[in-house]
């Protein structure tokens, strides 16, 4: 076995007197010292940017960003999060679409952050830190200008909760036109989804627009720019869609769903449908199955964003719009689907979808053994209300070209869906 090798005084010198000479530029002048990177100057303020919505008191993330004392403790993992780019949550491909909503941070940004954790995570000067965000308490919209609440439901320890329906009436004399919703519930550990439904007491069927609001894992509130709101027409009773999920306590909830009403009567009124497929079924062990479904517009219109939904076993999902001039495009791809973050995409600017432009939503599944998230990759899957099940929805909302929101248009043509 070689002895391990010595250095002598004369290297150890020479070693030393190489790494203390003066860092200089191209032209030979010495350069200034790397700037230190603190809390206080440099990093509050992109985490009060990029990451405050969720890392506060009383949100979903573990802990809140709003001071050094509450995000020294996490620091190495801070590091690891975001040079992995786990945090923030972002899962659309940047080839296809650019985001009003999208929650990257820049390579400049990681680089900063990774410097300040290798510098020693330090505060610096308290009086540099820049003013924080102000949050209404419980609130991500603000302050809304009314709420609407379900009962208290009570939610076993154990066992399957099948979808709970709750109606409550909102007893408008007129119309409302709602510019921002937040859903909040008190029951938050045990919740999968809940989805707050419009009943139009003039047009009860109708299913084209009717979704007011949802909230699931890694959802952001509805907010709309000036301009563009959703109506709650007189007399409208809101419908709770509630999915439980015990977790191993007993709890209590009450759901609350936050409004934000338009001052005066918008320019263009949103409307969300599902493109869907409900026939499927994934093979058991199926690695790559693809499910597809179809929409065509029959009126010109507007895309104000997009929302995949899956379960599971979901892998990938694409949304392309096929125009009548015989092009196509790729509105949006989501190539590692997160069943964790429910994510709405929102263009920049609204995608112009012209009259016959059929909406092509295609999902992959993993129903292997590979898939750490399968609950039994030895049982075929078809749709299902529950998360061991799956679904296939593609989201849009949208609203009329030329069509006021005193004058929508006409409805749409319906939808197709078809499986591989």
């Amino acid at each position: 076995m070689k002895k391990a090798s010595t250095i002598s005084a004369a290297m150890f010198l020479a070693a030393f007197c190489l790494f203390n000479l003066p860092v200089t530029n191209a032209d030979n002048e010495p350069k200034s010292p790397a700037k230190e990177v603190t809390f206080s100057k440099d990093i509050a303020p992109l985490f009060y940017k990029s990451c405050s919505e969720c890392h506060r008191a009383g949100e979903i993330g573990p802990f809140s960003v709003m001071s050094f004392k509450e995000v020294r403790p996490w620091a190495k993992s801070i590091k690891e999060q975001v040079v992995s780019k786990e945090m923030p949550p972002w899962h659309a491909d940047p080839n296809h679409g650019q985001w009003m909503n999208d929650r990257r941070l820049s390579q400049a940004e990681i680089d900063k952050i990774i410097a300040w954790v290798d510098g020693g995570a330090k505060e610096g000067n308290p009086k540099d830190l820049p003013p924080a965000p102000k949050f209404e308490m419980g609130w991500n919209i603000g302050k809304p200008d009314q709420t609407f609440s379900i009962p208290e439901q009570s939610i076993p320890a154990t066992g399957v909760v099948a979808y709970q329906y709750v109606k409550v009436p909102t007893n408008f004399s007129e119309d409302r036109w709602v510019t921002a919703a937040e859903i909040r519930s008190t029951g938050r550990e045990a919740m999968h989804h809940v989805i707050v439904f419009i009943q139009d007491p003039k047009n009860p069927t109708r299913t084209d627009g009717n979704l007011l609001a949802g909230f699931a894992p890694g959802e952001q509130p509805t907010k709309f720019p000036a301009g563009f709101a959703k109506k709650v027409p007189a007399g409208a009773t809101l419908m709770f869609q509630l999915h439980y999920t015990p977790n191993g306590k007993e709890l209590k909830d009450v759901t609350t769903i936050g409004l934000k009403y338009a001052k005066e009567e918008p320019r263009h009124q949103v409307l969300t449908r599902p493109v869907l497929n409900t026939g499927f079924k994934i093979p058991a062990g199926a690695t790559n199955h693809e499910v597809k479904a179809f929409y065509t517009f029959s009126e010109d219109a507007h895309i104000a964003s997009f929302m995949p939904h899956m379960h599971l076993r979901g892998k990938d999902f694409e949304i392309k719009a096929h125009f009548a001039d015989g092009t196509s495009k790729i509105l949006l791809s989501v190539p590692k689907y997160d069943f964790n973050w429910q994510t709405y995409y929102v263009p920049k600017e609204p995608v112009a979808i012209p009259k016959g432009t059929k909406i092509e939503c295609t999902a992959h599944y993993d129903n292997s053994a590979g898939n750490k998230y399968n609950p039994d990759p030895t049982k075929d899957v078809r749709w299902g209300d529950q998360t061991w099940e799956e679904m296939m929805i593609g989201w849009l909302s949208y609203y009329y070209e030329g069509a006021s929101a005193a004058k929508p248009a006409a409805k749409p043509a319906a939808a197709s869906s078809s499986e591989k």
